[in-house]
């Protein structure tokens, strides 16, 4: 583990004289009428690392309030039979040595890395997902970037489902758009011939059955939904075989209400039976325009300077009359680009997504 902070270096002797002789020379000071210069290292100097750290713990139920955390790093480990929250956005977490333990983990801005941890079961919302050396591992997952098994068996997966009101504006701060969750497509680094060492948790599986809700007063005020329908996060199918053949692409282009209006459309798509594949937040350039969009590209070129799309891969019979139909009745009044037809639906989907991937590096 890397170290949280630099400690502040003891002025020699010498350099104390040297600073009780400034004020009198009329150049630093309250006698020089000027304040001392501010560092960083002063600043950080005042943060202290056991705020920031669940260590050695066992049969607890602990945690951090939204604002408590604030962007820091954290680190938990030695932590055996615990229930563990960090209600807050963080800039790294790591985990080691853990066992039998529930974890949920709020945005992080930047890699979440479990090591020799084992029988745990977590909530993760990351840019970067990595383990080593972990056995059995139940993680509902939103990940920005490919997920990392390294050394880990018994490792399963699902879509990441949770609310409180504070997570949409943690998500920002942490850089992470809720529309990039690549959950389910996890590379193993170490595979072994014939055998699996992941898997994808039952799609009937409930949050709260694996990690539960708090139990202790202090973080009972938290108001926590894990209600699929109330995610922060929309629910996909990811890597999950599909029910139908025909699938369809939707694209919001940046405005005001963009986020508002995907999650609109899914709600109505959803509530027509149709399943919510995949998602995506991207920059598009006016040469991506043309390889995505190819004879509609003109009409959407002048809308990507506003900033990046939202698509949505919606799968079932019937998906691109349904999705079409809903964007007349719906969204009559906004830009959105939509499969025109079954046949060019699947090719719609394959060009966007590839050209995403790419973009994302993946």
């Amino acid at each position: 583990m890397g170290c949280f902070f630099s400690r502040r270096r003891k002025p020699s002797q010498g350099g104390q004289q040297q600073q009780q002789q400034q004020p009198q020379q009329g150049q630093d000071g309250p006698a020089g009428g000027q304040k001392a210069p501010q560092y960083s290292w002063d600043q950080r100097a005042k943060i202290d690392p056991k705020d920031y750290t669940f260590s050695g713990l066992k049969n607890e139920t602990v945690g951090r309030l939204p604002g408590k955390v604030a962007g820091q790093q954290f680190v938990i480990q030695d932590c055996e039979n615990c229930s563990i929250y960090i209600f807050d956005h963080s800039a790294t977490i790591t985990i080691d040595d853990c066992i039998n333990c529930q974890i949920f983990l709020g945005p992080v801005k930047g890699s979440v890395f479990f090591r020799d941890c084992k029988d745990c079961k977590c909530i993760v919302a990351c840019q970067q997902f990595r383990t080593r050396d972990c056995r059995k591992l139940e993680v509902f997952l939103c990940c920005a970037t490919q997920p990392i098994i390294e050394s880990s068996t018994g490792m399963k997966f699902g879509c990441f489902q949770y609310y409180y009101p504070e997570l949409a504006l943690q998500f920002k701060d942490a850089g992470l758009s809720i529309f990039n969750n690549t959950w389910s497509n996890i590379h193993d680094f170490t595979p072994v011939s014939g055998e699996n060492n992941w898997g994808l948790l039952p799609e009937t599986a409930v949050v709260q059955d694996y990690v539960p809700l708090p139990s202790s007063e202090e973080l009972k005020a938290v108001r926590i939904s894990t209600d699929a329908t109330k995610s922060i996060i929309p629910i996909t199918r990811g890597r999950r075989q599909k029910s139908s053949d025909e699938s369809c692409l939707a694209v919001f282009f940046a405005g005001d209400y963009t986020t508002a209006n995907a999650r609109k459309l899914i709600d109505e798509m959803s509530g027509k039976g149709f399943q919510l594949v995949q998602t995506k937040e991207v920059l598009m350039k006016a040469e991506d325009a043309h390889r995505v969009f190819q004879q509609c590209a003109s009409e959407f070129i002048p809308l990507l300077e506003k900033g990046p799309v939202v698509a949505l891969e919606f799968n079932g019979d019937g998906a691109v009359e349904g999705c079409q139909s809903t964007i007349n009745e719906v969204f009559s009044g906004t830009k959105v680009f939509v499969s025109e037809s079954k046949a060019s639906a699947s090719q719609d989907v394959d060009n966007f997504y590839n050209f995403a991937d790419m973009q994302m590096g993946m």
